[in-house]
């Protein structure tokens, strides 16, 4: 290897951050739709700010998770109990915008794999393979 430069990131947030709120939200309705449909494609992510959680993606499943409770259920359990605070579980709206997977994406076959690193809920980031 040669003088080759190139420049690495990283970002690194503390609890209660947005996006480690965000990813929570993810995990459990990925968690609860697995818990009843192991075979389940699901595409989804998560946008919080201030009384809002905006849940988005491409799901394929036959089974019906009640997203806004798993939602509600996850913040509370991060422990967002007050609206002083900007945001809580009992008063937050909650959207979705769920629709299935295309078919390029629902054909296809997925593997999780988790990478060695700190996580709330993963044990670190997931590098995903798609064939």
């Amino acid at each position: 290897m040669g003088n080759e430069q190139f420049f690495f990131t990283s970002e690194s947030v503390t609890e209660g951050h947005p996006d480690k709120v965000a990813d929570a939200i993810s995990d459990s309705i990925l968690d609860a739709i697995m818990e009843k449909d192991k075979r389940c494609r699901v595409a989804c992510e998560t946008l919080v700010t201030t009384g809002l959680a905006f849940i988005a993606g491409e799901i394929t499943t036959d089974c019906y998770v009640d997203m806004p409770q798993v939602v509600r259920d996850t913040i509370r359990e991060i422990g967002y109990h007050s609206s002083k605070m900007g945001f809580d579980w009992q008063t937050c709206s909650v959207v979705t915008s769920i629709d299935h997977q295309s078919g390029h994406r629902s054909g296809s076959k997925y593997w999780r794999r988790p990478v060695q690193g700190p996580g709330r809920r993963r044990p670190g980031p997931y590098v995903w393979f798609c064939l």
